[in-house]
């Protein structure tokens, strides 16, 4: 049996979306919405099992972290509080010739990634030479060839934060022009100067749109915890450390809403703001660091699909940021943040609303503003993510071919099929009656349609982790044919055994445990 690489591209990821109700385009009658996507009935059972696993590893998992589910409409001074109402905006740039407009920061970025990719193929082919005394660390800080290309990205990378960072526009242009960045569609460098654009939906609030208030969709969730920061201190007796987690949907206004459901106008967000002790953020931070990487690594889609990029330039309100990235089908991209936000959030909504946010601290007798450690991961990303590493095209022994999900079992749409062999001779009404035992346990599909390697073949491509069949044997001895997604092993086992070892196998606290 052989593997085409890991995690197909990325058509054929959302080709296989659509094919088997992961995801739809929205609006798909009226030839969709760009940037908007529908979850279908596969694809809304595996988000609803990312957030049950991120939710309870994140909340039940910790006795100093409670949850909740605030407004997405909130108080405009929100906003202003915030800084997204004069400064959430990206950089965009217009190419003369092919009418098209891009973040000048993302083309900067993907310039960069051509370089890395550069490094990599002298890695590969080094390897390759030296076999297996080959030292990649050695050869990465040591080859001048390398070395240099590693300067190119240092310096490109420290412009064009030093640029953004200080608002000079200009040199970000200059920037792009100097690398001779092309229009990727036309190949053309005739671009427009570089101007900031800002992503909040705006909307009205009133009866009459004349004397109606302005308000904005919510473009992050994590100000809804920050401006309940009092109300969950009292109500939920906590003191810091202590952590608020929210899932919920924000909405950006994004010019360049691209590659599936990477970027999108509306996502959801799993985000955690951890309160803590000034002087206490930097061991926070790294622990934090450590327990998300540890929550993504235990779905075991392999440590190499991983890496940390640590911020050199941070946002005006952090003083330590890092990505922890994720190969996608595109390449290493975004998954979650980690930010030490500082006392920036509560500070400014103590400001603007007059009210203290602040804990007294009966141990000193002295009262301040927490800290924030703040994660914060995109549930649409996390599912990509999944499919990516999951979606694998198989040449068998025999020469057939099959498209598998290798989903990690305890987040699979389905965790078992229950398949009768033939549909007649009291095989469905015992599939029926095993059904019934397991349908309190485990989300499951019933199929009696097709001959059984044609259902397994289904069952595969989406990511259903175990097939119970049911044949002439089970009436006699009551035993069944149950057969694991990637292996394709089969075992014969007892009806009484089969819930068990499904919950040996599918079970989410066996991924809790491991962190």
């Amino acid at each position: 049996m052989s593997n085409t690489p890991e995690g197909g591209s990325l058509k054929n990821i959302v080709s296989h979306c659509k094919e088997y109700g992961f995801i739809y385009p929205s609006s798909d009658i009226y030839d969709g919405l760009a940037a908007t996507y529908d979850y279908g009935p596969n694809g809304s059972e595996l988000k609803n099992n990312i957030k049950e696993y991120w939710w309870q590893a994140m909340v039940r998992m910790h006795e100093n972290i409670v949850g909740i589910d605030a407004a997405i409409f909130m108080h405009p001074t929100t906003w202003k509080a915030s800084g997204h109402v004069d400064a959430f905006n990206d950089p965009l740039i217009d190419n003369k010739d092919s009418k098209k407009r891009y973040r000048a920061d993302v083309l900067v970025e993907e310039y960069i990634a051509k370089i890395e990719g550069k490094i990599a193929k002298e890695v590969t082919k080094a390897a390759k030479r030296f076999g297996d005394s080959f030292d990649e660390a050695q050869f990465v800080s040591t080859n001048p060839r390398v070395v240099g290309y590693k300067e190119k990205i240092e310096s490109i990378e420290n412009r064009l934060g030093t640029a953004l960072g200080s608002g000079d526009l200009a040199d970000v242009k200059a920037l792009i022009e100097e690398l001779e960045i092309a229009d990727p569609v036309s190949g053309s460098k005739n671009w427009t100067d570089v101007r900031q654009f800002n992503l909040m939906f705006s909307t009205e609030m009133g009866s009459l749109a004349d004397g109606a208030d302005k308000i904005y969709l919510r473009p992050e969730t994590a100000q809804g915890i920050f401006v309940n920061y009092l109300n969950v201190q009292k109500t939920a007796r906590m003191k810091p450390p202590f952590g608020i987690a929210q899932i919920g949907k924000a909405f950006r206004n994004e010019i360049i809403a691209r590659q599936f459901i990477f970027r999108m106008r509306e996502f959801e967000q799993m985000e955690m703001q951890f309160f803590v002790k000034p002087g206490d953020e930097m061991k926070w931070y790294e622990h934090w660091k450590q327990k998300r990487i540890n929550w993504h690594k235990a779905l075991g889609m392999k440590e190499e699909n991983y890496r940390f990029h640590d911020h050199i330039n941070l946002a005006h309100y952090a003083n330590a940021a890092a990505d922890i990235e994720f190969n996608f089908p595109m390449g290493f991209k975004e998954l979650e943040g980690i930010h030490s936000r500082t006392d920036f959030d509560l500070k400014a909504h103590e400001e603007h609303s007059g009210k203290k946010l602040q804990f007294f601290d009966q141990n000193t007798n002295e009262s301040y503003v927490p800290y924030v450690i703040e994660t914060s991961i995109g549930l649409d990303r996390m599912f990509l993510a999944i499919m990516s590493a999951a979606y694998t095209e198989e040449k068998l022994d025999d020469g057939s071919e099959r498209t598998v999900l290798k989903i990690p079992p305890a987040l699979a749409p389905n965790k078992v099929a229950i398949l009768p062999l033939v549909n007649k001779d009291g095989l469905p009404e015992k599939a029926e009656e095993i059904l019934n035992e397991i349908r309190f346990d485990f989300s499951f599909q019933y199929d009696a349609k097709d001959a059984i390697g044609r259902r397994y073949r289904r069952q595969d491509a989406i990511g259903t982790p175990y097939c119970v069949t049911i044949d002439h044997q089970t009436l006699e001895d009551n035993t069944v044919t149950i057969r694991e997604r990637d292996s394709m092993s089969q075992e014969r086992v007892s009806v009484p055994e089969l819930i068990q070892k499904l919950h040996d196998k599918v079970d989410m606290k066996h991924l809790l445990k491991m962190q």
